[in-house]
């Protein structure tokens, strides 16, 4: 899997993203790392301590990494409060993602070598550190022209933005996409995939100050409409015709925002819940099941990715998105690195929908 992926990323594109960082090898050689630890559930801001440890030398199977840079995401805020399915064992580290360097190896290993750039193979491995240790399986490689934000976020928003359209429903071009959190990570890339698939997509944002900013940055990433909570209430884009009523509604918000969109969805339609940034219930109303026959699904990527870390499927998937990236129809959504040691910043606003435009915090390990 190792071998086939590097020959896949090795076409993801020839030029190096402007926002990628260059780090001497210097850093490397660090006797002392440092973590996020978490030794009980809890608001991040509060139960969150960095902790430094001395590096240990590889074994003979494993590979030492440093850590560049690790995005901050929903899931791991809700993990690290309790509330996410997955609950590691305590103390953790958190981060389902990042990008690293190896800068050791141990004698058996022959997959990896020095200076190789590397991304998780699995969930829970704490990417929120500057060093470890992983044995071969736990990695994947990547060249590194690879930038190394587009990088760092690979495995989980344009990949489950990706699986969300292809796998629920049949869409052909000039079908259309309905989708609350239309600013957030994920949204951006459905709104990519959409345009380059040829399909419409309506983007619906909370109000702002900035609003037309922001439907202005959609619009210009492909979204055919950008629709306010408000506006979404009364629109007639979908009784006037002007656009087909949606096969498709992706839901991250919940709660109101959910039943909004699922007010639109046509005949045979179907909705995908991926988050619950409301913390509010899906209320399903009972005419969208029996006049209208929607169907009701759900959608967690961490355990898509247990289920086919090995498939064909995950490799068709990881083709298809390096040869997006590689022809600019999909870009990393606006971002802001986080020096490791200013944490609190990152932590404290991963879960706010209804920032400027839908911001991706990463932190940085290496400032």
């Amino acid at each position: 899997m190792v071998g086939c992926f590097t020959k896949l990323l090795f076409n993801f594109t020839k030029n190096v993203h402007k926002h990628q960082i260059h780090r001497s090898m210097v850093l490397s050689s660090q006797k002392y790392g440092k973590s996020l630890v978490y030794k009980s559930y809890g608001e991040p801001s509060e139960v969150l301590n960095i902790v430094e440890a001395q590096n240990e030398k590889p074994k003979t199977d494993e590979i030492a990494v440093r850590w560049l840079l690790a995005p901050v995401n929903p899931a791991d805020i809700n993990t690290i409060q309790g509330k996410y399915p997955s609950r590691p064992s305590l103390p953790a580290i958190p981060g389902n993602e990042g990008v690293g360097e190896v800068i050791e190896i141990g004698a058996n290993i022959k997959e990896f070598a020095v200076g190789d750039r590397v991304i998780p193979n699995d969930n829970n491995m704490g990417t929120w550190r500057t060093n470890a240790l992983y044995k071969a399986n736990d990695l994947l490689k990547i060249p590194k022209s690879f930038g190394d934000v587009e990088a760092s976020m690979l495995n989980v928003n344009p990949c489950t933005a990706y699986r969300m359209l292809k796998d629920y429903v049949s869409l052909k071009p000039g079908d259309t996409v309905i989708q609350n959190g239309g600013n957030s990570a994920v949204g951006q890339f459905v709104i990519q995939l959409c345009k380059a698939w040829k399909l419409n997509s309506v983007n619906i944002v909370r109000d702002r100050t900035d609003i037309m900013n922001l439907k202005e940055h959609l619009t210009m990433l492909g979204a055919n409409e950008v629709l306010t909570e408000n506006e979404l209430r009364t629109t007639d884009l979908f009784k006037s015709k002007k656009c087909p009523s949606p096969k498709l509604a992706l839901n991250c918000v919940s709660g109101q925002s959910g039943v909004e969109i699922l007010r639109h969805v046509g005949i045979n339609g179907t909705m995908v819940t991926y988050g619950g940034m409301s913390r509010e219930p899906v209320i399903v109303p009972v005419s969208a099941l029996i006049f209208k026959n929607i169907m009701i699904k759900g959608f967690w990527m961490t355990a898509w990715t247990k289920e086919n870390s090995k498939s064909k499927i995950r490799t068709e998937m990881f083709n298809d998105l390096a040869d997006l990236f590689a022809s600019k129809k999909l870009k990393a959504p606006p971002y802001k690195l986080i020096p490791f040691l200013n944490y609190q910043e990152a932590v404290s606003n991963a879960l706010k929908i209804d920032g400027k435009t839908g911001v991706k915090y990463i932190l940085d390990m290496s400032v």
